[in-house]
């Protein structure tokens, strides 16, 4: 049997278009909880955090270069440090440790 795509993409488009939709009719009043709120306030935030993570210390050759990287960023920012300063030293400390190592 012949592999169609255009099914493939329609699955894919509904399985979207109800995970996007669950919420909706599930939750019809506003939640009251501060627990859930809480909760619901730091998905997007962790979300993207596992997801740039992994890409950060496999973005170079080595590893050690790609955490250095990482926790000069962490620093920086926690610091108050503005985004291109961060990016600036963390891109020169991963240069660095790239030519050390």
């Amino acid at each position: 049997m012949r592999n169609n795509v255009y099914v493939y993409i329609l699955i894919m488009a509904a399985v979207t278009y109800l995970i996007r939709l669950a919420p909706l009719i599930l939750f019809r009043k506003e939640i009251k909880s501060i627990y859930i709120k809480s909760f619901l306030y730091y998905v997007p935030y962790v979300t993207l955090a596992v997801m740039t993570f992994p890409a950060i210390l496999s973005a170079t050759e080595n590893i050690w270069s790609g955490l250095t990287g990482f926790i000069v960023s962490l620093i920086l920012a926690y610091r108050g440090q503005s985004l291109f300063r961060v990016a600036m030293l963390a891109c020169l400390s991963v240069f660095l440790v790239e030519l050390i190592i």
